[in-house]
């Protein structure tokens, strides 16, 4: 397998954030018309680092700091976008983004989630068992969930869940 030419992805964080029953949150994506959750995202900042971008994308989406750590994937993970958005998202700069992921324990209650913020990206967010965030996902996003959902699962200690 040939390696990306990185500098055609857009450098991104991805947040896994669990709840006490090992449930992630995911959010309804505000700017689409197709019915498409997510786990938090968002790129990283000239000059910012991974775990800088982490907190500030966690605010700006989910509306908390109320959190910890819990480890972070050993490498980058990444996505090419459809033909029909390459060149319209990130002023056509980018075919993708590359994605480093972390997992985080929540800290708060229900009520400290608040996805009004200054600039929403959601219009609705709920808790779901890790397997079954890949068929939230927009298609082209799918492969990306599923190869980071193991690595996830081990980090935070899941069992694999089985949907019925």
């Amino acid at each position: 397998m040939t390696t990306p030419d990185w500098t055609l992805y857009r450098p991104c964080v991805g947040i896994a954030l669990f709840n006490a029953q090992n449930q992630v949150f995911v959010g309804k994506r505000l700017d689409t018309t197709v019915e498409a959750w997510q786990m938090p995202q968002g790129g990283i900042d000239d000059g910012e680092k991974p775990i800088q971008a982490l907190w500030r994308e966690l605010f700006e989406e989910v509306g908390t700091h109320k959190a910890e750590i819990i480890g972070e994937l050993d490498d980058w993970h990444y996505y090419d976008l459809p033909p029909e958005l390459k060149g319209k998202l990130w002023q056509g700069k980018y075919v993708g983004q590359r994605q480093r992921w972390f997992a985080l324990r929540f800290t708060g209650t229900d009520s400290d989630i608040n996805i009004k913020t200054e600039h929403p990206e959601f219009c609705a967010w709920q808790w779901v068992n890790l397997d079954d965030v890949p068929k939230l996902i927009v298609p082209f996003k799918q492969e990306l969930y599923q190869s980071i959902a193991g690595e996830l699962a081990r980090l935070v200690g899941i069992i694999a869940q089985k949907t019925s």
